[in-house]
């Protein structure tokens, strides 16, 4: 029991089956491929974090996905934020394949060389992270590419000129959850915040 605003409230739990629900999640756009001829992207959820220092990524694919094999082979990746005006092409790059087109062409995105590996960068997307890959884990429905950051791109417009700040708050990220794309919230609070004393008038 707990008490919100002087009401007693009761919570009840219903049990699940396993299942992956942890929501929401970036909805990102990985880019691959060695040449202009066989770039291609895929929208990936299952996505995150793996280590600070050194920094590390992971992204999880099913081996049927036309860019598995790309990834695979060239042991090189670029994962793309989106935001709100990539997000008919975030959605679109999951639910088609780039056996059959070709999804730069079609998304009107453009293929930008990286500074680091053999993949592509998104030009439109606001932040792209290089990646290399050091393994791969076959876990069951997913596979698992774990990869150093080498390099991350990010686009000057939201360099605050005066500070130097990079304003990824403005880039109008969205995210995934449970099937759904989602447009960011207002900021409720800053790293720390919880904790931090007011400053003395």
């Amino acid at each position: 029991m707990s008490k919100v605003n002087n009401k007693t409230m009761k919570y009840n739990k219903q049990q699940w089956k396993p299942g992956t629900l942890i929501y929401p999640l970036p909805a990102v756009l990985i880019s691959c491929g060695e040449t202009e001829e066989e770039y291609n992207m895929l929208t990936v959820a299952w996505v995150g974090t793996i280590c600070t220092n050194p920094a590390m990524c992971y992204i999880s694919v099913r081996p049927e996905r036309h860019s598995y094999d790309i990834i695979k082979r060239t042991k090189s990746f670029v994962i793309n934020l989106t935001n709100e005006d990539m997000a008919r092409a975030t959605d679109w790059c999951g639910v088609r394949s780039g056996k059959y087109y070709n999804k730069f062409q079609e998304m009107h995105l453009t293929p930008q060389k990286a500074q680091k590996v053999s993949a592509p960068i998104i030009l439109e997307s606001p932040l792209s992270i290089e990646c290399e890959v050091i393994e791969i884990k076959e876990l069951g429905s997913h596979h698992m590419f774990i990869a150093n950051v080498v390099n991350v791109q990010a686009d000057d417009r939201y360099i605050d000129p005066a500070t130097d700040e990079f304003r990824l708050s403005d880039a109008k990220l969205i995210a995934y959850s449970h099937g759904h794309y989602y447009k960011l919230g207002e900021e409720i609070g800053k790293f720390g915040w919880s904790v931090r004393k007011n400053k003395k008038k």
